[in-house]
């Protein structure tokens, strides 16, 4: 396996993104982002457009999120989607694409027509996303897989995007160690921490640390040791460092 530097949801926060890249190693380890570029934070566009030069330049993988899939969406659909889109930082995303507020100014469907013209390499590159990227026995995936399949990879791309709870709490027989994002760790976590998640069974690890809500944007280094570091950088662009440590007796049931 290919070392690696893992990063969380984005959702539109350039600056810490690039405080974090600060950490990675180009030249020794390959660099993920798990998706949700896009929405919440003031600079989607930014964050795209970064990803975007990384994967060309770098060879990054970029997963698709659920957020990301929403924006597609709503671009096909304008008026079908706007009521899930726009609440969901939707008109952050756009606004940001033209650094002014247009979801005042224009109508839904307009205001689609004119991102698809002025941004159609963005927009591909959105809409070229893979669902998961796997890694020796690492997979990274933005939401999770579902485990009732014999096979994991004929999970829907709808739930690589969005399941939560039948992935967290279900049996993980697949032989895979899973890193992904989506559901923010606080969520997870006993103690309601925005620290990074790991499930008793030792082969799911969260990262969304919540940080476009005040939280922690975590970057977890994997060498082909397995050893653990996580880099997380706090809302004052503080950075903090760890070990992360997976039990080595690893709990079969329930998950």
């Amino acid at each position: 396996m290919e070392n690696m530097f893992v990063i969380g949801d984005l959702h539109g926060e350039k600056e810490k993104m690039k405080e974090l890249l600060k950490y990675w190693k180009p030249d020794k380890e390959k660099l993920i982002l798990l998706g949700d570029l896009v929405d919440r934070g003031k600079e989607s566009f930014g964050v795209i457009w970064l990803a975007k030069k990384l994967q060309e330049e770098y060879g990054a993988i970029v997963i698709g999120g659920n957020h990301d899939a929403m924006f597609l969406n709503w671009l096909e659909d304008p008026y079908g989607e706007y009521d899930l889109f726009y609440p969901q930082g939707g008109k952050e995303t756009i606004n940001s694409f033209f650094e002014r507020k247009v979801d005042h100014l224009y109508l839904p469907d307009h205001i689609a027509k004119l991102l698809k013209k002025q941004f159609p390499l963005e927009l591909n590159f959105l809409k070229n996303l893979p669902d998961y990227y796997e890694n020796g026995e690492y997979v990274m995936v933005h939401g999770g897989v579902n485990l009732a399949y014999e096979n994991w990879k004929n999970t829907s791309s709808n739930d690589f995007r969005w399941i939560r709870e039948p992935f967290h709490y279900g049996r993980n027989d697949t032989g895979k160690i899973f890193i992904f994002g989506h559901t923010i760790t606080r969520r997870l976590n006993r103690d309601k921490s925005d620290n990074v998640w790991v499930s008793p069974c030792g082969t799911k690890i969260g990262i969304d640390g919540g940080s476009v809500y005040g939280g922690l944007l975590h970057g977890l280094r994997v060498n082909e040791n397995h050893d653990y570091e996580v880099l997380s950088v706090a809302h004052n662009k503080d950075v903090l460092k760890s070990k992360l440590v997976i039990p080595k007796e690893k709990v079969i049931l329930p998950f």
